[in-house]
């Protein structure tokens, strides 16, 4: 009888996490909207939030190939297609800055994305 419930429970812990895997959060037009607006009010203060990671080597490198062109974009100008899944949906103008890079990606993870 044990080993059944064992089965049984393993059973369900294999389906929940197929379940949750298949069906994972994926960001919204709304968490796009939201971290380029708080990617927006880093560029104002010219430096990134307390809440927000400053610029790291890769948002450097990011922002000079947004800079050169070399960034998918989709029809409404954001990011589409990069390898980096937190940099989804950014603006492609702001893009061009490593503050604004750190500020997207660090309101990205805190999104859960």
């Amino acid at each position: 009888m044990n080993s059944t419930k064992i089965a049984v429970a393993a059973g369900l812990v294999v389906a929940l996490a197929a379940w949750t895997t298949a069906y994972a959060d994926v960001p919204k037009e709304k968490d796009f909207a939201a971290c380029n607006a708080e990617a927006k009010d880093a560029l104002k203060t010219g430096s990134a939030s307390p809440n927000t990671a400053e610029p790291n080597k890769k948002d450097k490198t990011n922002a000079a190939e947004a800079r050169r062109g070399q960034v998918s974009t989709d029809g409404a100008g954001k990011i589409a297609d990069h390898p980096d899944p937190q940099l989804e949906g950014m603006d492609a103008q702001g893009a061009k800055d490593p503050i604004y890079q750190a500020a997207y990606r660090t309101c990205m993870r805190k999104a859960g994305f």
